[in-house]
């Protein structure tokens, strides 16, 4: 897979760790995230992360600040982004199966009771289940 991802300061360490992790597995990620603490603004990293996967050949991003949800609310603002703050297996699991999710956020100062790559690996490894969950999908990306 082709992965982009974006951090702010506040989760540093978690990219690396993630970034890892994923060439680890064999995949290509592009960062364009920060690689130290000096502080950015999150929407400005979520907005370079949506530029990039608009143009193409990616096939999901992730984003990433203290929390997770400051830049999963940047990201989302964008028409087309489905971008869902995944904590644990089941909700990472749930947003591709019912949101069809091509973002996925994470928090650098967060605690995680199931390793991130693992919940991580779940996301990448679910598959849309359309059905019902299409026309709710598509309802979303008619929201401006």
């Amino acid at each position: 897979m082709k992965i982009v991802i974006a951090n702010d300061h506040g989760a540093v360490a978690l990219k690396f760790r993630l970034v890892k992790w994923l060439e680890s597995q064999g995949h290509q990620v592009v960062n364009l995230g920060i690689d130290t603490e000096d502080r950015v603004d999150y929407p400005d990293q979520a907005e370079l992360a949506v530029q990039e996967y608009f143009r193409g050949g990616y096939d999901f991003g992730i984003v990433c600040c203290g929390t997770g949800i400051g830049i999963s609310i940047a990201a989302n603002r964008h028409k087309g982004i489905r971008c869902a703050l995944i904590h644990d297996s089941y909700t990472a699991r749930m947003a591709k199966e019912h949101n069809n999710a091509n973002f996925v956020a994470f928090g650098g100062r967060g605690e995680y009771v199931e390793p991130v790559e693992q919940i991580l690996g779940v996301y990448m490894n679910a598959k849309f289940e359309g059905g019902r969950h299409a026309t709710r999908v598509a309802k979303l990306d008619t929201i401006c």
